[in-house]
């Protein structure tokens, strides 16, 4: 039972990664029924562009590293939204009347991109590379499992993230122009809203959730590579997918799901089958709920 719970644990914890990110896939998905497959990719960048800025700043100011850190993440996050805004703008917009596998496969074009894009810079490359700030490892006892206050700060700091998106997309003018959007784009354009201006926006919010998450990552596990937003992203879309995919609860719901089947695999077999029980589960999620958990059957539009 103490393994059973350190590993439901864990997988709040890994969770509230796929959550954020997944939450990108959500929004975009929502908006335009495009899947992002470069979204895991913004996820990548922002690791890198916060491992410079971190590893610039904080040479000889360890005093106050964790102001800096808030500080760096946030300004991540509008680096991260403001190259979603852009990939948006050159790449999506003007495909935007083509076939959905046109765009899918423009995304997996964009993806290739950003990777290579990363492994071709001369700081970057393809080793694994030292993250320059990483979570003590204090914290709490529960039972007889232990928890860092890292891990503590990470779950808090993804959860009034997700319900500042929920807020924000259910209780303001601008989410329900998303909603509306979201709906019918004609019949949006006609009543005024800017719908071009409201995609952008999406693109920019999915962008900085994933900018955050990678910041995150970056601080408490240490180090980053060029090829961790196919694995994350991966995880995230499974975690969307299960969750109800244009559903924003669905993917943080699926995200926790997700993480805690994930470590909970780890624990049962090791960490080689902790893909194989995720993707499993999500396969026999989906045989009794195409939909996924929150997700809904709607008319095709036309």
């Amino acid at each position: 039972m103490s393994l059973l719970l350190n590993e439901i644990g864990n997988g709040i914890f890994l969770g509230a990664f796929f959550g954020l990110v997944a939450l990108g896939y959500s929004m975009v998905y929502g908006i335009l029924r495009l899947i992002n497959f470069a979204h895991g990719d913004f996820y990548m960048v922002a690791a890198f562009v916060s491992y410079t800025i971190l590893g610039a700043v904080l040479v000889g100011h360890s005093h106050g590293q964790w102001w800096t850190v808030l500080w760096v993440g946030i300004l991540v996050m509008v680096v991260t939204g403001g190259l979603a805004m852009l990939v948006n703008q050159l790449v999506y917009r003007p495909m935007r009347r083509a076939a959905i596998l046109s765009l899918m496969i423009a995304a997996i074009g964009l993806s290739q991109v950003l990777e290579n894009g990363v492994l071709v810079t001369p700081q970057w490359g393809a080793s694994y590379l030292v993250y320059p700030v990483t979570t003590p490892a204090a914290g709490f006892n529960l039972g007889s499992n232990h928890y860092t206050w890292g891990q503590l700060i990470i779950v808090l700091v993804s959860g009034l993230l997700a319900l500042g998106v929920y807020f924000l997309v259910g209780r303001t003018l601008l989410g329900k122009a998303m909603r509306a959007v979201s709906e019918d784009r004609i019949a949006a354009t006609l009543m005024g809203i800017n719908v071009d201006l409201v995609i952008g926006i999406v693109f920019f919010i999915g962008g900085a959730l994933a900018g955050a998450a990678a910041v995150m990552t970056g601080v408490y596990y240490g180090q980053i590579n060029y090829l961790m937003g196919f694995t994350v992203g991966l995880e995230a879309f499974t975690a969307a997918v299960l969750g109800g995919i244009g559903n924003i609860g669905g993917a943080v719901l699926g995200g926790l799901i997700l993480g805690i089947v994930q470590s909970i695999g780890t624990g049962l077999f090791g960490a080689e089958w902790a893909i194989v029980v995720a993707f499993g589960a999500l396969v026999l999620m989906l045989w009794f709920r195409p939909t996924g958990l929150l997700g809904e059957r709607v008319a095709r539009r036309m």
